[in-house]
């Protein structure tokens, strides 16, 4: 915001050639013969020209610095250049002017101006009228005038004149310039209006007005210098007159000032965003553009005040020259007080979700919306989260918190090569799996590359629970049996057929007539890894009559307790499996892309080969993306009895996340990270289960990390104890969960970018809460059932 003084031009009277001179000029200086007819213009002279060659003449007005005429015309060629389609208005050089066309003087004539001069300028005529009120656009043509405001922008990114650098009213950096005007305002009530509005603006905007882009912008893309043609699509952009270095969002301001003219108070809002949808059609906003955005429009109408009365004194017949102008402003600006800024900012998504609910009253409604079926919220205090960034957490306070519970973004919340990605596939083309489209097929090829030998199909789908039914299904058609088998414990997904295989949601009593279950080993517990128990439950399948179609195990064992699996035990029982006709189905939506550290896909390291793979999750960081990995015989007998498709499967926005994913899994090293950071953090665990009798054991793999918590001197899960950690931690800024049949053992299992300081940090705050909790809890509690795991 500058502290140069007004251009001069605000302060000097426009030309005033008569009909006949200006046809004089035209024919004089640049051989244009035609009909004259001088159009509204505030500070210079206008005339349209019809005849033979179309045109417009424009007379500056003599305060007007010539270098800064020539900015204008530069700014219009270099427009056109960039983008070849815009339609802007073009410049004529004068004829034999010595400069040459690479000179921008060549492009004006000078005539005296008393003691000073006017130049006299040539421009195309195009189609189109001037002065549409914004009322009479419709939806579509509000669009494709934010579109090419859009495109004008980002057209004119690339350029720059030290005569941009300007002080001009109508630029809403320079609103609170117009304070020195206010006593031209000669209504008490909208001098008022517009004071109290730009006090808001100093509030507001000013703060934010560093953090602004800024370029050299046109600044004033109002219905008086943009030209339509019968349906409001954009014919023209005329007169730079007021262009300068300011915020992009400017020109935004100026379209929508103009969209919202003549429009009842109800229709604002609807209109403001189909006017950004326009603009983000090319150039997408940042928050704080948005967020500023109605103290920007409110701006410009607090000019379309003052400025006219300010220069009213300028014309023979001011008031009644501006009196429309002033009117359309006066009532803009009460409407957007009606509305409230806030209310205007929240409405069109400039503020962020959170400010000034209570956590109390969000629950109570997602009882009410959501329903009772629904998983209950997490910690005794439930979290009100409004965004992530990395392994943080922010809640709507503000406050942050280490995440080392959330394995979905794998690659950390926010992650920005994920989200560019997906913003900018979605920008290009989302459609469905019925076209030919790179990415999955690049996706897919690097999914089969990654399994080792024997998978080569890959099918797409959008969730874990999709990927397992689908692998269910699979194995079924080929194997045409009905039984299968799972962990005593374990999470798979919630359709029908997959609830049937996650025994940690099933009912007290419930176990479905196909499905058997085994308990891994519990080797802190003494249980020895051997394979008789899984031998059972094949046979307890075959004796019920339903002969194995598949294994499926979660290769971090998560929901079980977080077990390390023994290779040598995990190989034996894939054979049991194939031995009984069973297909063995790798679940590595917990444990895949690079959790373990040791290989990308969790099987891997237990050195066993899947007839399915099944990934979800962390695939696209957050986005809804999961596969399947099979062989190419399972999913041809799979296509003789069905025509598989789903609708939102490998579609190319998911695709562009999962490719990212992959990419940046490679570029950061995340598979060293996890390892290293994971051994780092267990550590530290064990270190502080010396000093704390609760911590019974300290497991896992990579990033994967189960914390048994027992009653002191004993093997006796306590879940109280597990609870109490994991609230006191949440109160401490760390957030974790808790996993197994138990509920005892603390699941840790953050972003996989989670690093060695953070890992510090948790076992700092998880040695504060034990040593708070030692006193509180009752040694004497009866034992908890443990359970399995």
């Amino acid at each position: 915001m500058s502290a140069s003084p007004v251009d001069d031009v605000l302060s000097v009277a426009p030309p005033a050639l008569s009909g006949d001179e200006a046809a004089a000029l035209a024919r004089d200086l640049f051989g244009v013969v035609g009909d004259v007819h001088e159009v509204a213009s505030e500070r210079d002279q206008t005339f349209l020209i019809d005849g033979d060659r179309p045109a417009v003449m424009k007379v500056s007005n003599a305060a007007e610095d010539p270098t800064r005429l020539d900015m204008e015309a530069l700014a219009a060629q270099h427009a056109v250049r960039v983008d070849p389609g815009l339609p802007v208005a073009q410049p004529w050089m004068v004829p034999g002017a010595p400069g040459g066309s690479d000179d921008p003087a060549s492009y004006r004539a000078a005539i005296p101006a008393g003691t000073g001069a006017h130049h006299v300028r040539m421009y195309d005529r195009l189609p189109g009228g001037a002065s549409v009120r914004g009322a009479a656009l419709g939806d579509d043509a509000v669009r494709d005038w934010a579109t090419v405001a859009a495109r004008l922008g980002r057209a004119l990114r690339g350029f720059t004149h030290p005569a941009a650098h300007r002080v001009m009213l109508w630029d809403p950096q320079h609103a609170l310039r117009l304070r020195d005007h206010l006593g031209a305002v000669r209504d008490r009530r909208v001098r008022g209006l517009v004071e109290r509005t730009l006090d808001r603006y100093a509030t507001v905007v000013t703060p934010l007005w560093p953090a602004l882009r800024a370029q050299v912008i046109h600044t004033d893309l109002c219905s008086g210098n943009v030209l339509v043609d019968e349906s409001g699509s954009v014919t023209g952009i005329v007169d730079f007159g007021d262009m300068s270095f300011s915020a992009l969002v400017v020109d935004l301001a100026s379209v929508v000032e103009s969209h919202l003219a003549g429009r009842a108070v109800d229709d604002i809002v609807r209109t403001t965003r189909i006017t950004i949808d326009g603009y983000e059609r090319v150039t997408p906003l940042e928050p704080g553009e948005l967020q500023i955005l109605g103290e920007l429009v409110a701006a410009r109408a607090c000019a379309g005040v003052v400025v006219p009365a300010a220069r009213a004194a300028l014309y023979a017949d001011g008031d009644a020259l501006m009196a429309d102008l002033r009117s359309e402003a006066v009532i803009l600006l009460e409407a957007l007080h009606d509305i409230g800024f806030d209310q205007f900012a929240e409405r069109i998504g400039g503020h962020a979700r959170g400010r000034g609910a209570s956590v109390a009253g969000l629950a109570a409604r997602r009882r009410s919306a959501l329903g009772p079926a629904l998983t209950g919220l997490s910690y005794r205090e439930p979290l009100h989260l409004v965004r992530g960034e990395g392994v943080w957490l922010f809640d709507a306070d503000g406050r942050r918190y280490l995440d080392a519970y959330n394995n979905v973004p794998v690659l950390g919340h926010g992650h920005p090569r994920v989200v560019e990605a997906m913003a900018r596939q979605a920008r290009r083309l989302n459609t469905n799996l019925r076209y030919l489209h790179e990415t999955v097929l690049e996706v897919a090829e690097r999914l089969v590359e990654s399994t080792g030998p024997g998978l080569d199909t890959v099918l797409f789908v959008n969730s874990g629970s999709e990927a397992n039914d689908l692998a269910w299904r699979i194995a079924r058609a080929a194997t045409g049996a009905t039984g299968g088998l799972c962990t005593a414990h374990a999470y798979h997904g919630i359709s029908d057929a997959i609830a049937a295989l996650s025994p940690e949601a099933w009912a007290p009593g419930e176990r479905p007539g196909h499905i058997r279950t085994w308990p891994p080993p519990d080797v802190y517990r003494g249980a020895a890894a051997g394979t008789t128990l899984f031998a059972g439950a094949i046979g307890q399948l075959v004796e019920a009559g339903h002969a194995p179609a598949a294994a499926i195990l979660d290769g971090i064992l998560t929901s079980d307790g977080i077990l390390d699996l023994d290779p040598e035990f995990a190989r034996e029982v894939v054979r049991l499996a194939h031995e009984a006709g069973a297909l063995w189905i790798a679940d590595e939506v917990q444990g895949g892309h690079g959790r373990t550290g040791s290989h990308l896909w969790s099987y891997r390291r237990l050195g066993i080969e899947p007839d399915i793979v099944t990934l979800g999750k962390p695939m696209g960081n957050g986005h809804p993306v999961a596969a399947v990995i099979t062989r190419s015989d399972l999913a041809e007998r799979f296509a003789a009895s069905t025509d598989f498709f789903s609708t939102f499967g490998g579609n190319p926005v998911a695709m562009a996340a999962a490719r990212a994913v992959l990419d940046a899994i490679e570029d950061e090293r995340i598979l060293d990270n996890a390892r290293t950071t994971g051994d780092e953090l267990r550590a530290g665990l064990r270190e502080l289960g010396a000093s704390f009798g609760r911590i019974g054991d300290v497991r896992g793999m990579g990033l994967a990390t189960g914390v048994e918590i027992v009653r002191p001197g004993t093997t006796i899960a306590d879940r109280e104890a597990a609870d109490l950690i994991v609230n006191g931690l949440r109160d401490r800024g760390v957030l974790i969960g808790t996993t197994a049949a138990a509920g005892n053992v603390l699941k840790i299992r953050p972003p996989l970018v989670f690093g060695r300081r953070h890992a510090d940090l948790l076992v700092a705050r998880l040695g504060d809460v034990l040593e708070q909790l030692e006193p509180e809890l009752d040694a004497e509690t009866a034992p908890l059932d443990h359970g399995r795991g």
